[in-house]
């Protein structure tokens, strides 16, 4: 399942805000309300500066939706669907379902997210110097400039400059960064070849990873960087974002490895035939006993007059203690058929990976006609992969690389 809280829909897509938002809104507050504003507003009142702070904190949140939605429309426009949108400690994802059929499709996909962001950024100064009218800049004091501005200007001069730097980062040729995306999207159009077109754009963008990461450390030992700067907490946070960037850009070309290696391969080949149904009159005592601790297998298929009705699996039986297992049957802990995720024998087993994914579980009931044929797991994927990838597959363990 989708992590994170759920917090609406907008244009029938799900927006979802994952917990490490917290430590970017926190730190993104407080570096305000501490340091910048009180610097350019001394005489401000501590109310009016952490108001100020967190309206920019939150506003600043919104233009990175606004970023993400402008890619999930375009998107849509060029028929790829996406159902979600994760905000999260390093900005946004707009969750594809599969990936762009043509290299234009990709293309505008991709630029218009900084398009976007630069656009919020000329907006953003445009209405702050509605507000002030002409100001007159002393290039030698530029911070007494901002003394004289009110808390509303001050939140409109801060928000521009942001979302440009936020434009112009994402523009960067490094993958899975947009700018990455237009730079695998212009190699797929050049090379026709979508696959050496993504190992290209990947190595570009773990080239640029580990820039961060060196110029991160450089700035930790006391290495003066150009518009970085230098200092122990910047120099970690960069670093620290090299290496997500990195796990990042190695993570989506293993992915379309994967995808690949599982092109045309039906459900029915991989899943498993040999498996146990119960019934929902079953104790959960009886199951333990007899079922889950005597084979490998962690979810049950709940049949009821010839017909797949829920399953149950551990996290159902955690539920309750154990004193409670003799006295409560499976029907009343199983997950119902209606919230099952469910693939078909004729299915994709792409597609069926793509579901284990974004699910975060481990095995889909393979159903045909309302009736449960067959399990498909995820160590029997990761199995056929081992054997019969096309290229070697590191990693595969790692859910990270999985397609999500």
């Amino acid at each position: 399942m989708p992590t994170g809280i759920r917090i609406g829909r907008v244009a029938g897509i799900s927006v979802y805000l994952d917990w490490s938002l917290s430590i970017i809104f926190f730190l993104l507050t407080f570096s305000l309300a501490v340091g910048v504003f009180p610097r350019w507003h001394p005489d401000w009142e501590p109310g009016v500066t952490w108001g100020t702070a967190i309206a920019a904190a939150i506003l600043f949140l919104a233009s990175v939706f606004i970023h993400e939605l402008s890619h999930a429309l375009m998107g849509r426009a060029h028929g790829i669907e996406i159902k979600r949108i994760t905000l999260f400690i390093f900005g946004g994802m707009a969750h594809l379902e599969q990936e762009p059929h043509a290299w234009r499709a990709e293309l505008w996909m991709a630029i218009v997210g900084p398009i976007t962001s630069l656009v919020l950024g000329a907006t953003f100064l445009f209405l702050g110097s509605l507000i002030t009218g002409p100001l007159e800049v002393d290039s030698a004091n530029a911070e007494q400039l901002f003394t004289t501005l009110s808390p509303l200007a001050t939140l409109l001069f801060w928000l521009g400059p942001v979302n440009i730097i936020l434009g112009l980062f994402n523009l960067v040729p490094g993958f899975p960064l947009d700018g990455g995306r237009v730079l695998r999207a212009l190699l797929w159009g050049i090379s026709g070849n979508f696959r050496q077109a993504t190992q290209w754009a990947s190595r570009a963008g773990q080239f640029f990873a580990w820039t961060l990461i060196i110029t991160g450390f450089a700035m930790i030992l006391g290495f003066q960087v150009p518009f970085f700067g230098t200092g122990l907490v910047g120099g970690l946070w960069l670093a620290f974002i090299g290496w997500f960037l990195n796990n990042a850009a190695v993570a989506s070309y293993q992915q379309l490895l994967v995808q690949e290696a599982l092109e045309d391969i039906p459900v029915s080949r991989l899943m498993q035939t040999d498996f146990v149904k119960v019934n929902p009159d079953m104790r959960v005592r009886t199951l333990v006993e007899e079922h889950l601790m005597r084979s490998d297998q962690r979810a049950f298929p709940v049949e009821e007059n010839n017909r797949l009705a829920g399953i149950i699996s551990i996290p159902d039986i955690r539920k309750i203690s154990r004193e409670k297992w003799s006295q409560t049957t499976i029907g009343e802990l199983m997950t119902p058929v209606r919230k099952v995720a469910l693939t078909s024998p004729k299915g994709g087993a792409a597609e069926a990976l793509f579901i284990l994914a974004r699910r975060n579980i481990n095995q889909l009931p393979v159903v045909e006609n309302g009736q449960i044929r067959g399990l498909i797991r995820r160590e029997d994927l990761l199995k056929w992969l081992s054997l019969h990838g096309k290229q070697p597959l590191k990693g595969l363990k790692d859910k990270s690389t999985l397609p999500q």
